[in-house]
């Protein structure tokens, strides 16, 4: 027992043991950095237009008017308002709200047409349906009235304006959101959530934001196609049972001169093609003890049956079943970067948020130490406190000797000293008192 000691300096004990195994877990997001990068990229990343490489710009509404001025004086145009932009629906309710609002016209499908009563399009087709607002002659001794008609598109055409020259069949557009004006593409406001793999705004489609899928692996389903369907060639049937799988594989075989006895390497490419990935011919069963049949629904093939399996409602046991045949592979949409393609065209000194992530954490530290002397002096005012925060967290974990890692790393795949010294340069990083 002792009343006092002195001098021993405070002690941070941490365990070592494996982090997270979330396979949405990586460095980035354990230690914080990436929280900082979705931030930086929010308010000074610049934007690029996926279609054309070009970057994107964002126009004030005086600054559209005296653009439509300078490029279309003396012509006449129709001001259009976008509503609709290429997606499926018959739009009676929104023909209807239009008619009631007083509106007359509207360009459906680059197509001039009038709001009639009911009017509806054909709802399996997509469609692009603008409002059009004005029709005038662009003169700029009376700007005002071209002011006034585009402020109401903006309104109707969610801050988007496009301007269409009768006389040339030519249209250009315009908006306060970011724009390529070439193509008329514009992309959301930037937020921090639209830079994350968490989230559906930020995420790749394709793979939810994991940067890998699974696909049925044809190896796995077909291992040796010296067999025959009947003696068992595809792994998910087994061999041959009298039921009316092996009736409808019996049929999709005859019709190309073949039986189930026959080799499958002997079968033909587009006769392993219509039993794998189905057929849209209406195929006739025959069977020994119920004749002929015609059976109604088209047959889908085996890998749709696979894949039906996987569904939440399909049963565990059916989901651990079909899992078998899967293969999991980089994400074909995103290469493994997680993002969708409008996160990963905002950049900064011509990195995006995802290659910052893939370089190594001491190439990462020299360039967030050296980046401020490469913007312009009110990108520089913005990023100096979040650049700070970066280097202070980069600079730990350079410090304890993880420089060779990148932030994009799983955390499930780190080892045990490696996942240690993360969560001590996490705790010392945040500052911990």
């Amino acid at each position: 027992d002792v009343d006092y000691i002195t001098g021993l300096s405070p002690v941070i004990a941490i365990e070592q043991k494996t982090v997270n195994r979330n396979p949405r877990s990586t460095i980035g997001t354990t230690t914080e950095i990436y929280d900082f990068l979705r931030l930086l990229y929010s308010r000074i990343g610049r934007a690029r237009s996926y279609i054309t490489g070009n970057e994107m710009v964002r126009y004030t509404d005086d600054k559209i008017v005296s653009l439509i001025l300078q490029r279309f004086n003396g012509s006449k145009i129709y001001v259009l308002a976008p509503l609709v932009k290429n997606r499926k629906g018959h739009y009676k309710e929104l023909f209807e709200t239009l008619r009631k609002k007083g509106f007359l016209r509207v360009r459906v499908d680059g197509e001039l047409m009038e709001i009639t009563p009911g009017m509806k399009l054909d709802r399996y087709k997509n469609h692009s349906v603008e409002l059009v607002v004005d029709r005038m002659r662009v003169n700029d001794k009376d700007p005002q009235r071209l002011r006034d008609t585009v402020e109401s598109a903006l309104a109707q055409g969610d801050k988007q304006v496009m301007i269409y020259d009768v006389d040339k069949d030519d249209i250009a557009h315009y908006s306060q959101l970011l724009m390529d004006p070439a193509r008329g593409l514009s992309y959301r406001e930037p937020a921090p959530h639209n830079f994350s793999f968490n989230s559906p705004q930020g995420y790749c489609p394709k793979c939810k934001g994991l940067g890998y899928v699974n696909i049925i692996d044809r190896s796995k389903v077909l291992p040796d196609d010296s067999l025959s369907i009947h003696d068992g060639a595809f792994t998910p049937l087994g061999k041959y049972k009298n039921t009316t799988i092996f009736w409808q594989l019996s049929s999709i075989c005859e019709a190309y001169g073949a039986t189930l006895k026959t080799p499958v390497r002997d079968l033909g490419e587009e006769c392993l093609d219509e039993i794998l990935n189905g057929t849209d011919r209406r195929l006739t069963l025959k069977n020994d003890n119920l004749g002929t049949l015609t059976p109604i629904g088209a047959y889908e093939g085996l890998l749709k049956y696979i894949d039906m399996q996987q569904d939440d409602d399909a049963g565990t046991a059916a989901q651990k079943w079909s899992g078998q045949f899967y293969t999991r592979c980089e994400c074909p949409e995103c290469h493994g970067d997680r993002l969708n393609r409008e996160a990963l065209h905002f950049f900064i000194d011509g990195q995006n948020i995802a290659q910052l992530c893939r370089l190594d954490i001491g190439a990462l530290y020299d360039w967030s130490k050296n980046i401020l002397d490469h913007l312009d002096d009110r990108d520089a005012r913005i990023a100096a406190e979040i650049i700070k925060e970066i280097n202070v967290r980069l600079r730990f974990l350079v410090d304890v000797g993880l420089e060779y890692l990148q932030l994009n790393r799983a955390s499930a795949t780190l080892s045990g000293g490696e996942s240690q010294r993360i969560r001590l340069a996490t705790q010392l990083g945040s500052e911990l008192v």
